[in-house]
């Protein structure tokens, strides 16, 4: 038997185009019919990684074919909640929609402008704590970031960055002592500490913590990579050069970056 051409996936957008994609995945491939949301949790996770990276160092193609990936997965779990008559496509927007009207007053007539945590606030139940809801699965810096937007939210935050800069000074102060005192279960609390207000800095100047470091992630390597290049170059063995030297090439690749 012929094998069957795939079907033209129409709809009144793409979403919906997406969807009808899954539903045929569901009936025809064995590995699509036997996924579940827990299954596909992996899968949504990495290609949210892939799309974040394709957005920091990757071509328009790339991060094209990377929203690609996202979408069938999210596409998967709407058929998937769809199928256990739990909600569709329709109830997904309609609750985007909602909110998205709900926390943009000034722009739907519904008030004045407020600050998103301040309308995220209000949303919660009252037996609801400020921090309750966080995703569990955050990394560190991120989580670290969001907790503090949700404090910032009633109220508990600095009025700029100056008294974070401030407080970095502090905890540098309280590491250094920690250092001096040779406790190690000290040391890495106190590091915790100086950590969580680096974060608060980075947020407070306008930045977020883990594009920060990546950005400072990706820049380190490609100046070590540099460095190994031109220590081949130069017949210069990383393992036995010393950290003198290595640092004479790095310094030297620094300024050829300035020129």
């Amino acid at each position: 038997m012929p094998a069957e051409r795939s079907p033209r996936f129409e709809g009144p957008g793409e979403l919906e185009r997406a969807l009808a994609l899954v539903r045929f995945l569901r009936r025809r491939c064995p590995w699509d019919g036997r996924q579940t949301p827990h299954t596909l949790i992996p899968h949504l996770l990495e290609e949210a990684h892939e799309v974040a990276d394709a957005i920091q160092g990757g071509t328009p193609k790339r991060l094209e074919e990377e929203l690609g990936d996202l979408l069938l997965n999210l596409a998967f779990q709407v058929v998937l909640a769809e199928e256990q008559g739990i909600f569709g496509a329709a109830g997904v927007y309609l609750r985007l929609e909602e909110k998205m009207v709900r926390r943009h007053p000034q722009l739907f007539g519904a008030g004045e402008r407020q600050e998103w945590e301040t309308l995220k606030a209000a949303e919660r139940e009252d037996d609801e704590g400020v921090l309750s809801g966080l995703a569990r699965g955050l990394d560190p810096l991120t989580k670290a970031h969001r907790i503090q937007d949700r404090v910032a939210g009633v109220g508990f935050d600095w009025e700029d960055y100056h008294g974070a800069w401030e407080k970095v000074g502090e905890e540098l102060g309280e590491v250094q002592e920690a250092l001096d005192e040779g406790d190690s279960e000290h040391l890495e609390e106190e590091l915790g500490d100086l950590l969580f207000a680096v974060v608060n800095l980075t947020r407070l100047a306008g930045a977020h913590s883990t594009v920060a470091l990546e950005r400072a992630n990706r820049k380190f390597r490609r100046r070590f990579e540099a460095l190994e290049a031109l220590a081949r170059k130069r017949g210069i063995h990383l393992e036995s050069a010393g950290l003198e030297a290595l640092d004479e090439l790095w310094e030297e690749l620094k300024q050829g970056e300035d020129e």
